[in-house]
């Protein structure tokens, strides 16, 4: 049975451990992407095989991203009224920012989303930071780790992080406080350390791993439902992502809510 573009598969080197669509068949180099986890891949025809699941199975992982905030979101309307954190997400791939902002929505918070290249989020950030203000900004996309490459360290083994750095370097200049702009960083298998360095209050990924398609609106969506004058609980946070701790950390960071009264 031949594939086609659309198709839903797995790869058993791999042992089916992400579901892909494939998104292009270049005689027998077929191109795909990740449902779910923020992944790009190459692979042979031999090595996949159909998947059988549907894409409301594949994807309810997305049913429990939403109870593992929904504390945050079930505020006490009784007496409060609450203004969440403005949220700008800004994303390389637009079927993921297109998740995101719906996750973020069904909270009820406000953010503006953009979908651009990773090459060209630098160029244009300082644009929409003035135009937008935002309380919390989300850089992500894709990335990739290339262990045969190169060291660990070396921004040359991955495959945009280096525009990542450059966009977080872009958006401290616009604003250095950490607790003014909360920024998120990466995708897939990023330089965390480089990425923190650069001036991100969050980054993936410490052991290199790959990350939901939602990890980076969790934290996002935490920080926007967090009263201003709290810490959040980090390691807590961090468990509410697909991966915890291997995918994504950061530094203890107070919320962006603000809480008044009376309703």
């Amino acid at each position: 049975m031949e594939f086609e573009v659309g198709d839903l598969v797995t790869r058993i080197s791999y042992g089916h451990d992400v579901v892909f669509k494939i998104t292009a068949i270049e005689d027998n180099n077929i191109k795909l992407k990740g449902i779910s986890v923020r992944l790009y891949a190459d692979s042979n025809a031999d090595d996949l095989v159909f998947c059988s699941k549907e894409i409301e199975e594949i994807t309810k992982d997305d049913d429990s991203f939403k109870d593992s905030v929904r504390d945050l979101i079930n505020l006490d309307r009784s007496q409060y009224f609450y203004l969440p954190g403005r949220i700008l997400h800004i994303d390389g791939d637009e079927d993921y920012l297109e998740k995101c902002l719906k996750f973020y929505r069904e909270a009820n918070v406000l953010v503006y989303g953009i979908h651009e290249d990773e090459e060209e989020m630098s160029i244009n950030i300082k644009k929409y930071l003035t135009d937008i203000n935002p309380d919390i900004l989300v850089i992500t996309g894709h990335d990739a780790y290339y262990k045969k490459n190169g060291k660990k360290d070396d921004i040359k083994s991955y495959k945009n992080t280096d525009k990542f750095i450059k966009t977080v370097i872009e958006a401290r200049k616009y604003e250095k406080a950490y607790d003014k702009l909360i920024i998120i960083a990466g995708a897939c298998q990023s330089n965390y350390e480089a990425l923190l360095k650069s001036g991100a209050n969050f980054a993936s990924s410490p052991k290199r791993v790959n990350i939901h398609a939602l990890d980076p609106a969790i934290i996002a969506l935490t920080l926007s439902l967090t009263d201003k004058s709290k810490d959040i609980d980090l390691i807590d946070v961090l468990k509410k992502t697909k991966y915890g701790e291997s995918g994504i950390g950061g530094i203890i960071t107070k919320g962006t809510m603000y809480v008044g009264y009376p309703r």
